[in-house]
């Protein structure tokens, strides 16, 4: 069964960077779609970003352009989200999905076939 695993998330002052990681397996990874959507604590699960593939489109959230970057690197099988100038808006765990083979990227959840466990970023003021 595929499995993903994510890392990177903590605790960082307003203003701050962290890199989440996607480490995937089950073969399925380089061939699929990959996203990143966060789930506050009384909120529905919120599209971030995504990335086709082979990495040649990208789409993100309006709350999140110009801060965040998505990126895979299939040799690995890794997929990263790089997160700069942090709000508190930004709190909430993050997760990482593979969806459609050779897909070209997706905003929406259910499109999405397997998740990561998620990881808890905190944004503090």
């Amino acid at each position: 069964q595929v499995q993903l695993v994510e890392s990177g998330g903590g605790l960082v002052q307003v203003g701050g960077s962290l890199r989440l990681s996607c480490a995937a397996s089950g073969r399925t990874f380089s061939s699929s779609t990959m996203g990143w959507f966060r789930q506050a604590p009384g909120k529905e699960r919120e599209f971030v970003a995504t990335i086709s593939w082979s990495g040649g489109r990208i789409y993100y959230a309006d709350s999140v352009k110009g801060r965040f970057t998505i990126s895979r690197d299939n040799a690995k099988n890794t997929g990263y989200l790089q997160m700069n100038s942090l709000k508190p808006e930004d709190t909430a765990v993050y997760y990482c999905a593979i969806g459609p083979p050779y897909g070209l990227g997706s905003s929406a959840p259910e499109e999405y076939d397997y998740w990561g466990q998620g990881t808890q970023v905190t944004v503090s003021s």
